[in-house]
């Protein structure tokens, strides 16, 4: 099944979050053949799990730590996630390597704590701007995925999201055949670690995806969904991505 999975990273308050989904959850009933989620920022996952609990709508975490109990000052473990009813846990984001200096070890410990709680994982992977041009994209994701992999046999709770960190928020988006090339490798990988089982992994795209792109983005082969960041925020806009016509 087609995966549409919003990150609203920080931004909207409770109340702000609880508007949203006033007009967007009748607007998503009825919808059977995709995957719905929506991963807003800890202090609004309370309130909207609840909100959403009567509905298909999955509800995501942005981030987690890699032990259940202890000493960690402004952490949230799997335990405390798997309480507020979450689906999903976003892992190994680019801004979380980047602005919190999370290691390839780190995210896999992450995954491990996360799967233990029998959470669903999103596990993100990408590339910057100067390893594409170095020509080092199929290095950083063979990488990335076999650190974050490592001694990881749950591939039923894991769902992988490639996302070029050059199009996260820019406006850029990584070409038709950017994007074809680097699902076929990801899913290689797969292969490598899962075997035939691979094939019930879904890869995610995410990076700038938009209404005006979504169709030609979901075109892609072994692309199964979208891992959407700003557009994701304007329910209008999130409902056209979601509601996207498939093209034969």
């Amino acid at each position: 099944m087609k995966f549409f999975m919003a990150n609203w990273k920080m931004h909207k308050t409770v109340q702000e979050a609880l508007e949203f989904l006033k007009d967007f959850i009748p607007s998503v009933q009825g919808i059977s053949d995709r995957e719905i989620g929506i991963a807003p920022a800890f202090v609004c996952i309370d309130s909207m799990s609840k909100a959403l609990r009567d509905t298909d709508i999955k509800v995501g975490a942005q981030n987690v730590f890699y032990e259940n109990k202890g000493a960690y000052t402004g952490e949230v473990s799997p335990v405390m996630l798997k309480d507020l009813n979450i689906d999903y846990v976003i892992i190994g984001h680019s801004e979380r390597r980047k602005y919190f200096h999370e290691t390839d070890e780190i995210i896999n410990l992450k995954i491990k704590a996360t799967m233990s709680e029998n959470l669903n994982v999103i596990f993100c992977i990408g590339e910057t701007l100067e390893e594409r041009e170095s020509e080092k994209t199929f290095d950083v994701l063979k990488k990335q995925i076999e650190k974050g992999l490592e001694n990881i046999e749950k591939y039923d709770s894991l769902v992988l999201a490639y996302e070029p960190v050059w199009a996260i928020g820019t406006g850029k988006v990584a070409s038709e055949l950017q994007i074809e090339e680097a699902h076929a490798f990801i899913k290689n990988r797969l292969k490598d670690i899962y075997s035939d089982k691979a094939d019930r992994i879904r890869i995610l795209y995410g990076g700038s995806v938009s209404p005006e792109n979504i169709h030609s983005i979901m075109n892609i082969a072994n692309v199964d969904g979208v891992l959407v960041g700003g557009a994701s925020l304007d329910p209008e806009k999130f409902l056209k991505i979601i509601k996207y016509e498939e093209r034969k």
